[in-house]
């Protein structure tokens, strides 16, 4: 018999990850969001490289619902991109793509629109190592060198002071190594990491709950213990 898949709501996953942050285990959090076993929430936390994802918000220029809706409300009583531009204060291009990549003049509907602005904006992102190509190389040499992710961003940033490019947080190193849709930095730089781990702990984590995982057969690198 195939069974369904259970989903995690978006408030089971703001938990997941509040739990994991303050060190509980992956046993412990499964029991929390009455899970019957580990394996839904060790694959959220092994996908992210045990790191919480930042949250989802629309950027501050992204058209808003309301903007769409007059933009459907003008062109059904015939006013002019233009017209329609001046009236909400932004530039006929922008309503112009607006409306050409949500089913043009005649089809276009604000709610769908909208749906599928937000849908887009699941897409993965190129991050930031793999836009840059010199930022990239820094990270690895220092990496090399066993270099902290810490380390290397602080030495960037006294490094390359007026180069915005050249700079990178400790974070976003960790999510380019642990993250492996990334893809950036090559797996042989895991090696030099200090922890050795495959996963970003929680601080405070709980070693009792690890203990536990690793006595009913948990790998630890897996759930990001040990």
């Amino acid at each position: 018999m195939v069974t369904s898949r259970i989903w995690f709501t978006p408030e089971q996953k703001t938990e997941l990850w509040e739990r994991w942050k303050q060190g509980h285990s992956i046993s412990a959090i499964s029991r929390a969001l009455e899970r019957r076993n580990k394996t839904g929430v060790q694959r959220i936390v092994a996908l992210h490289g045990g790191i919480a994802p930042p949250p989802r918000h629309r950027a501050a220029s992204a058209l808003q619902l309301e903007e769409r809706e007059e933009i459907s409300r003008g062109l059904a009583a015939g006013r002019s991109i233009r017209g329609i531009a001046g009236a909400l204060g932004r530039s006929a291009s922008t309503i112009c793509r607006e409306i050409e990549r949500n089913g043009g003049l005649r089809a276009y509907r604000a709610t769908r629109a909208d749906k599928l602005a937000w849908e887009r904006g699941l897409r993965p992102k190129r991050c930031r190592l793999a836009c840059h190509g010199q930022l990239r190389r820094r990270v690895a040499q220092k990496l090399a060198l066993q270099w902290s992710p810490q380390q290397i961003a602080g030495w960037l940033k006294r490094q390359y002071p007026d180069d915005p490019d050249m700079r990178i947080s400790h974070e976003a190193i960790y999510r380019s190594l642990f993250v492996q849709s990334r893809g950036v930095l090559k797996k042989e730089l895991m090696a030099h990491l200090r922890t050795r781990r495959q996963m970003r702990l929680a601080k405070g984590e709980d070693r009792q709950g690890a203990w536990q995982d690793r006595r009913h057969g948990v790998d630890p690198r897996a759930s990001g213990r040990g």
